[in-house]
């Protein structure tokens, strides 16, 4: 493996997307886009010290419940910490439940969703390579996550350590748009933020199989990955 690797994982210890299979397959091209190999896997011996530094980006793709070892978390902090990338995908904010740093990393936890339907993501910023492509009102049909928390005041975890998380959210959904959202007016879906020298991207969007193959979907994807390996 060299140091340009993606890692695209996806064991689950829960509930199992039908539309992990598509993603491995576009996150795998959109990786080959970039000029980079890519290995999809569901060993978590992969989370080693030695694998991950070989690895430019590493995605949980909708992976949800406890999927890592011990040993596991230990390495991907470290590689978050010292430089890392991690792309988290959907379910994978419903991962590690009972890991605190992987709650800090994210900023929150899922809690929730109403049935999938259409409704309105709003682009507030498109100054990123991850939601430039996309208009700023969004139709999209998806589960609308919900979350326990608003990622923006996670500190924990942060550079700053005093209530300056550092997140920077891209896209939120309009609720008034579908039924069963729990936030109000601002209900972040797409965040980015950095933890020490490393960085994170999550996108709660990315349920259904028929994503994975969506001109847009694909463009925020790989804005997401050219973000994460600048």
């Amino acid at each position: 493996m060299t140091s340009s690797d993606v890692l695209i994982y996806t064991r689950t210890a829960g509930y199992r997307h039908a539309s992990i299979a598509d993603g491995a397959v576009a996150l795998v091209e959109l990786a080959g886009e970039f000029g980079r190999d890519a290995e999809v896997s569901e060993d978590p011996g992969v989370f080693s010290a030695g694998r991950l530094a070989g690895c430019s980006v590493v995605v949980l793709l909708s992976t949800t419940g406890n999927v890592l070892t011990p040993e596991g978390r230990s390495a991907f902090e470290a590689y978050l910490r010292g430089g890392g990338a991690l792309l988290a995908v959907h379910a994978a904010a419903n991962a590690e439940p009972d890991w605190p740093f992987y709650g800090e990393l994210l900023g929150t936890r899922f809690d929730g969703h109403p049935e999938e339907q259409p409704g309105v993501v709003l682009v507030d910023d498109r100054d990123h390579p991850a939601t430039a492509p996309l208009p700023a009102r969004w139709a999209w049909t998806d589960e609308w996550y919900n979350f326990t928390s608003d990622p923006r005041r996670c500190a924990a975890a942060g550079p700053h350590g005093d209530g300056r998380s550092g997140t920077r959210v891209l896209a939120r959904a309009d609720e008034t748009s579908y039924r069963g959202g729990t936030h109000g007016d601002d209900h972040p879906l797409v965040w980015c933020r950095e933890i020490d020298a490393g960085r994170v991207f999550f996108t709660a969007l990315g349920h259904a199989p028929e994503t994975y193959r969506d001109p847009a979907f694909r463009a925020h994807l790989s804005g997401a990955l050219a973000w994460l390996t600048a």
